[in-house]
């Protein structure tokens, strides 16, 4: 520790109980992790140096974003065999390559500073989410984030053309190449993102920038149920030829558990309660806006849509999107039983919620639930509130069947138990119980392959290597 402390400075470990306390905290509430020791890098070559002395010690390695994960994937133990490593310190933007259209980031560069930074130069980095203030771009490659902008723009990984990475030795692989088409060999930028730290840790990041977009047309649309959505979102891609960028889906009792805690967000429709969709649809063509109100003229007609508000404004749009942000907010401050991250083909929206709707109500009766999310990619987050008044002190019995309910039923539809928050430590026992032993056992062969210590994240992901 001590060649440690000369190599990363006095601002590099921290170990003060007072200061490491946020380094043990999620941020919705969760179990606390125990780290007596927080270590800072500032280059890939400390992050390096680190790593290669947990190995030789046998020291176990929880790497660490900007703390806004859901699921204890940056958690240590309190036994003090394990250490948290920071890439905090990490924020430089190496290159803008507007020829390439590439940006290539450091690890720790907090989401909202490489969108600043790719709208520096006229460009556009879509990564779009609710943490965009305070995440890392390290953490979203990690886990392989999602956020709104999915549907036109693809998840982290389909933004990343390169990565530099420190594997579980102390080596670093520099793969941070701009590259559209690379067949030399195994895809290995893709072994690692989504491995969420436990197959080495991400250092820097080559990512695509994209042209912004020269009109976007916002509006918010009233329908019946989840499959008239899935029809509409259908319809506009047709008709504006695929330029929808987000397309957010807001049940009617998802938006009551909102007005709760916001009661003044905005009513679009007065006092008509639809499920609402929120959509926005950006591109260069002089008549996007024509063309887009042709198409909801269209869905009226078709009784796919039963009305429909364009914003006229930025202040009405804003309006619109608070709605959308006000439902986390609100289950955040409600307090939950169980919440999930899933995604099902579009075929199977409209199933699987009606589906959860019948069956969670008759497991929980008097429990309120939340069914919301980015239908335009078929991720929706299920939520399992307590009755109003009550607590979210469930005991773990109640919790584990409903959890089960949940994702036995998404399983059953042909989806995933995790769409883009990732499977951390909280949900590991779940990826036992739903993922097939075959792809089970490819995983622990190659963490085992990478990381024959487990030393990387240790628990997470995998809750047992043979």
């Amino acid at each position: 520790m001590a060649h440690l402390r000369e190599l990363l400075g006095p601002d590099g470990v921290v170990d003060n109980p007072d200061l490491i306390d946020r380094y043990n905290s999620d941020p919705y509430g969760g179990a606390r992790g125990g780290a007596r020791i927080v270590l800072r890098p500032r280059a890939t070559q400390e992050v390096a140096a680190i790593v290669s002395a947990c190995a030789a010690a046998g020291v176990g390695i929880v790497p660490r974003g900007g703390g806004t994960g859901f699921l204890g994937g940056a958690r240590a133990r309190y036994d003090g065999s394990e250490l948290v490593l920071s890439l905090e310190r990490m924020r430089k933007v190496r290159e803008i390559d507007i020829d390439s259209g590439t940006i290539t980031v450091e690890a720790g560069c907090i989401l909202a500073d490489v969108q600043a930074a790719a709208a520096s130069k006229d460009r556009l980095f879509p990564l779009s989410l609710g943490a965009e203030g305070s995440c890392h771009i390290g953490g979203n490659l990690a886990t392989n984030a999602g956020g709104i902008q999915v549907l036109r723009y693809g998840n982290a990984r389909d933004l990343c053309l390169g990565l530099e990475v420190v594997l579980p030795d102390g080596s670093i692989v520099d793969g941070l190449r701009a590259l559209r088409k690379d067949n030399s060999g195994y895809d290995l930028r893709n072994l690692f993102i989504g491995s969420e730290g436990t197959l080495g840790i991400i250092t820097a990041a080559v990512l695509k920038l994209f042209p912004v977009p020269a009109q976007t047309v916002c509006a918010i649309v009233g329908v019946l149920d989840a499959g008239r959505a899935v029809a509409l979102l259908h319809q506009l891609q047709a008709l504006t030829d695929s330029a929808a960028s987000c397309f957010e889906f807001m049940p009617r009792g998802a938006i009551a558990l909102a007005r709760e805690v916001v009661p003044d967000l905005a009513r679009p429709f007065g006092a008509h309660d639809y499920d609402l969709v929120l959509m926005e649809v950006g591109g260069s063509r002089d008549n996007l806006g024509e063309t887009v109100e042709a198409a909801l003229a269209g869905a009226l007609e078709d009784g796919l849509a039963n009305d429909v508000v364009i914003a006229a404004s930025e202040v009405q749009r804003r309006s619109f999107w608070r709605i959308r942000e006000a439902i986390p907010e609100a289950i955040g401050r409600l307090g939950w039983i169980i919440t999930h991250d899933v995604s099902v083909p579009l075929s199977r929206v409209a199933g699987l919620t009606a589906e959860l709707q019948t069956e969670l109500t008759s497991l929980a009766p008097d429990c309120r639930l939340a069914i919301y999310g980015h239908l335009g990619d078929g991720n929706l987050h299920v939520s399992v509130l307590p009755p109003a008044g009550g607590t979210a002190d469930a005991d773990n019995t109640q919790a584990r069947e409903l959890s089960r309910l949940v994702l036995s039923a998404v399983v059953s539809h042909r989806g995933s138990i995790s769409a883009e928050h990732g499977i951390g430590e909280d949900k590991a026992q779940w990826l036992q119980q739903f993922k097939s032993s075959e792809e089970l056992d490819l995983m622990r062969r190659l963490k085992r392959a990478l990381d024959p210590l487990g030393i990387m994240n240790p628990r997470k992901v995998l809750t047992q290597l043979p």
